[in-house]
C-alpha cells in the first residue's frame, strides 16, 4: 500500500495538516499508521465525512450531539447545539460568569484591540457588566466606548440569528449596529449600515471598488451557500475561507474586520463548529494568514485552530460538550 504524508493529504483534501492529524488520531482514517510522531496515510484515503452531516461533526472541532445541523431548507431538522443553547439561556437570563459573559468580553476586547481600541480588558468588562467605565489615567476615546457597547449588541444579534441563513441584509445590519452613534456616523459620506462610497485599502492592498461591492458580495454569498452540505452546514475551512474573501472585498468604509469576525462567530454557531476568538497577541499571524491565503492556507488555518483550542478550554471549564 502506498502512503502519503499528512501535508500531502491535506493538500488533496483541501484542509489543514493539523486537521488531517486530528482525523488520524480520532481513528477516522482507515489504514493510517503512526510511525514515531508521524502519520502515514493511505494514498487513496477519503476525507472523513462531516460528523454534522447526519451523524456527527466536521473537522475543525464541530460540536456534536448526534443530530443533523441547521439548514436553510425547511425540510432539515435543526441540530441541538449545546453551546448555542447555553449562550441563548445565559443571554436571556442575564447571567454573568458563564460562557456568554466570557464570549462577550473576550471577543469584544480582542476584536476591538486588533482595530486599535485602547480600552483594557478590565474596562471592557466593566462596560459590559455595569455600563460604566473607570479611566486608568489615559485618555479614553468616546468612539472606543460606543463601539464596545455596540459590539456587545452585535454578538447578541449573532446569537439570536445564528440559525438564519447568512444574507446581505444581515451583514449590513451588523455594520449598522457596530457603527451607530460613532463620530463616523455623522460624516456625510460615511454610510453606516451601507456599503462604502469611497475606495479603501487594507494593509496596502487594494480592495473592491465601491461600485462593485454589491455584486461581489452577492457572488460570495451565492458561492458560500452552494458550498454547504445537504444539511446546510459549513465546515471550519469554508467559514475561514469566506472570511478571507469578505475581507478582500472590504465592503464598508470602516469596521470590516470586526464585522467579518462577527460573521465567523455566527457561522460557527450555525454549523455547530466550535467558534474561536482571534486574540490581540495573534494579530500579526492573523494578518499574515489573510495576506498569504492563496499561497499557503496553513498560516491562517493554524492561527484559527490555535484560537479554537483556547475556546475549547473555555467549553471544558463550563462543561459544555463538543465533538473533536
Amino acid at each position: 500500500m502506498d502512503y502519503l504524508s499528512t501535508s500531502e493529504i491535506a493538500k488533496i483534501w483541501g484542509v489543514s495538516e493539523r486537521s488531517v492529524r486530528s482525523y488520524c488520531q480520532q481513528g477516522r482514517v482507515p489504514g493510517a499508521v503512526l510511525v514515531g510522531k508521524t502519520w502515514n496515510v493511505p494514498s487513496g484515503a477519503v476525507k472523513p465525512a462531516r460528523l454534522g452531516s447526519h451523524n456527527g461533526s466536521s473537522g475543525g472541532g464541530a460540536l456534536n450531539d448526534g443530530s443533523p445541523s441547521q439548514s436553510s431548507s425547511d425540510n432539515v431538522v435543526p441540530i441541538e447545539n449545546p453551546l448555542l443553547g447555553r449562550l441563548e439561556e445565559e443571554k436571556d437570563a442575564k447571567i454573568h460568569g458563564g460562557i456568554y459573559h466570557k464570549l462577550q468580553i473576550e471577543l469584544t476586547y480582542n476584536s476591538n484591540h486588533i482595530e486599535g481600541s485602547r480600552l483594557s480588558l478590565d474596562q471592557t468588562r466593566l462596560i459590559f457588566e455595569t455600563s460604566t467605565i473607570i479611566p486608568d489615567g489615559q485618555p479614553v476615546k468616546v468612539d472606543d466606548v460606543v463601539e464596545t457597547a455596540n459590539h456587545f449588541r452585535c454578538i447578541d444579534y449573532c446569537i439570536d440569528n445564528a440559525c438564519v441563513p447568512l444574507c446581505e441584509s444581515m451583514i449590513k445590519e451588523l455594520h449598522r449596529i457596530l457603527k451607530s452613534g460613532t463620530t463616523d456616523s455623522s460624516i456625510s459620506w460615511f454610510a453606516v449600515g451601507e456599503y462604502k462610497k469611497l475606495p479603501n485599502e487594507v494593509a496596502n492592498m487594494v480592495t473592491t471598488e465601491p461600485e462593485e461591492v454589491h455584486s461581489k458580495i452577492e457572488e460570495l454569498l451565492k458561492s458560500y451557500s452552494e458550498s454547504c452540505a445537504e444539511n446546510g452546514a459549513h465546515t471550519f475551512e469554508q467559514i475561514v475561507d469566506f472570511h478571507v474573501q469578505f475581507e478582500r472585498i472590504h465592503p464598508f468604509q470602516d469596521g470590516n474586520g470586526r464585522v467579518g469576525r462577527l460573521i465567523m462567530l455566527k457561522e460557527c454557531l450555525a454549523s455547530n463548529v466550535v467558534p474561536f476568538v482571534i486574540s490581540d497577541d495573534m494579530k500579526a499571524y492573523y494578518y499574515r494568514g489573510l495576506a498569504e491565503w492563496d499561497s499557503e492556507k496553513g498560516f491562517l488555518t493554524d492561527t484559527c485552530l490555535a484560537a479554537q483550542d483556547r475556546f475549547k478550554t473555555w467549553l471544558d471549564y463550563f462543561r459544555i460538550p463538543y465533538g473533536e
